[in-house]
């Protein structure tokens, strides 16, 4: 896909920086494309070459010189190295090259920039809030730089996608998703906040490691832990009473206590709980446009119930509610697997959120493996599902008997392996294809190359987030929101269901090109803007002004023209 307009923006914005500040200023920053007039009046003659460039020459020549590094990491240290250096080239770069990027800047290869995050560290972007400096987040939160701020990131780094913990280096989750709320969802980076909870690391690697820059401590935890995280949202509440706060790559059980702690606080929301369900429902009702069984009569295995499983499970019994089937008769269609195998009512560890979805143990009997255990293999063999959706971080959870055993019982199985990074899927789309006699729907969690199966390429639809939660956020923010509603959400998964390829072509892919999620954002924003105003949530009186604040709230990287601050 081409770069977007190149022409340099007709408004005028004054700027009270110069020279080398000037340069030195990733939001300011134009490079060869300061004009000979910006040169003059901002002292820059002497620091830049004399050619004078374009946008769109930049954009070619980095290209060209990221085509050139050697390995996805060193393109995403490059591309890091980019933001905080030119925000615009960056954005530009990333607009025009959604499906290139994409796979750089965020998963699979933002796994490996969590991981080493501490090597490529260079300059300041977002904020790590440290343990060691709680009784300083006003402080630094109150710094005027961050006036301007209407959505942030924040992690603690203790679940990086299916990576575990890693510390301090999971500041590379808020970076990237921050730069998709830009490139994806229009939202001007000057908008965005990235944050870091930095309350240790238990990841011994870490700890050992001389360059790590996190704070050099075993994670708090407990009170200690729920006491820090309470003052950082009372701080945010207090700085931005109309902030949007997305919570990401906590671990399972601190994701969902939190989102129901906090939701009816403030404007926030847990993108690896409601995000990834809303792109996982989406992807099986393209799935479900194939096979033509109605998703009512789908019998639905989830593999790994914690947040994200849960919160999967939950919006698809939304989904089947409104086909007329009670709430309680909408669960029986799910078989929850975690750690200890099929969860039932009388199990091992069960947390009361997944006690809805517990097997009864007379439904079960004779199910059970030699260990104990009712294994996937025996959920498959005796439920006989339709779906499999794997969440669990678990590299090779979906067996080759267990896949052979699902193809037995349905014409075309839809199995969703959706654990980042690659590393961590379940199993890889070939041996899927290969496995099911090329029967199988297949969408990932991360992107896979097409799969060959009897002489043709299939193409693996990519079930990414990305889909979602940048038109999300831009809605909430749009619609100046003060909370956000289980029904927003539904709202934006129901808007890009409008928009699968599969509605009129069963052998289309199961989802859009991620080349169209910048289109596609503009209108799942303006579908979650219309169900804030219709939950009695928004701040806007009606769809006129929403639609005013979209247009207000949606940046395209140019270069403006820059005039001296007086």
């Amino acid at each position: 896909m081409s770069a977007p307009s190149q022409a340099t923006s007709e408004k005028i914005r004054q700027v009270s920086l110069s020279g080398f500040n000037l340069i030195n200023s990733p939001r300011l920053n134009k490079g060869t494309a300061f004009t000979e007039h910006e040169r003059d009046i901002f002292h820059l003659h002497g620091l830049l070459p004399p050619h004078i460039g374009t946008l769109e020459e930049q954009v070619e020549r980095r290209i060209q010189a990221l085509d050139d590094q050697t390995t996805p990491f060193n393109k995403y240290a490059f591309l890091r190295d980019l933001e905080d250096a030119n925000e615009t080239l960056f954005y530009a770069i990333l607009v025009g090259n959604i499906d290139k990027m994409l796979p750089l800047v965020y998963t699979p290869t933002v796994g490996e920039g969590c991981q080493r995050f501490s090597e490529i560290w260079r300059k300041p972007r977002g904020l790590f809030l440290s343990y060691s400096n709680k009784d300083r987040i006003e402080q630094i939160l109150s710094d005027p730089r961050y006036d301007n701020i209407k959505c942030i990131v924040v992690s603690d780094g203790e679940r990086i996608l299916g990576l575990g913990d890693q510390g301090a280096g999971g500041m590379g989750i808020p970076i990237g998703k921050m730069a998709l709320y830009t490139a994806l969802g229009g939202i001007h980076p000057e908008h965005c906040l990235p944050i870091l909870l930095d309350v240790g690391t238990d990841n011994e690697d870490r700890l050992r490691t001389p360059i790590y820059i996190g704070w050099r401590h075993h994670r708090i935890r407990g009170q200690e832990y729920d006491d820090f995280v309470d003052a950082f949202v009372s701080a945010v509440k207090r700085r931005w009473p109309h902030v949007l706060l997305q919570w990401e790559d906590f671990a399972g059980s601190n994701a969902a206590r939190f989102l129901a702690r906090y939701r009816n606080q403030l404007c926030t929301f847990n993108d690896d709980i409601q995000g990834t369900a809303a792109i996982a429902a989406t992807t099986l009702i393209s799935a479900i446009n194939v096979t033509g069984v109605p998703l009512e009569q789908q019998k639905i295995v989830v593999v790994g119930f914690g947040s994200a499983g849960l919160g999967i499970t939950n919006l698809l019994a939304q989904f089947i509610q409104e086909k007329g089937v009670s709430e309680e008769e909408a669960r029986t269609r799910f078989y929850a697997i975690d750690r200890y195998g099929l969860i039932t009512e009388n199990g091992k560890e069960v947390q009361p959120e997944q006690r809805p979805y517990a097997r009864k143990e007379q439904e079960v009997q004779g199910w059970r493996s030699p260990s104990g255990e009712i294994t996937l293999l025996e959920v498959i063999r005796n439920a006989k599902p339709s779906v499999l959706i794997g969440v669990s971080g678990q590299s090779g959870a979906f067996t080759q008997e267990a896949m052979r055993e699902m193809a037995k019982h349905t014409a075309r199985p839809v199995i969703f392996p959706l654990s980042n990074p690659t590393s961590r899927s379940e199993a890889t789309p070939q041996d899927l294809m290969d496995w099911t006699e090329g029967r199988a729907l297949i969408g990932t969690g991360s992107p896979f190359e097409p799969v060959n199966f009897g002489g043709k390429k299939v193409q693996i639809a990519q079930t990414n987030n990305s889909y979602i939660f940048p038109g999300l956020a831009l809605g909430i923010i749009a619609s100046k929101s003060r909370h956000v509603t289980d029904t927003m959400v539904k709202a934006a998964a129901t808007e890009l269901i409008r928009h699968l390829p599969t509605q009129d072509n069963k052998e289309g892919s199961l989802l859009p090109p991620l080349s169209e999620a910048r289109d596609l954002g503009r209108l799942i924003a303006q579908a979650v803007g219309k169900q804030a105003i219709q939950d009695g949530q928004a701040q806007v009186s009606d769809e006129d002004a929403l639609n005013r604040e979209l247009e207000a709230n949606i940046w395209a990287p140019e270069y403006e023209q820059y005039e001296i601050k007086p």
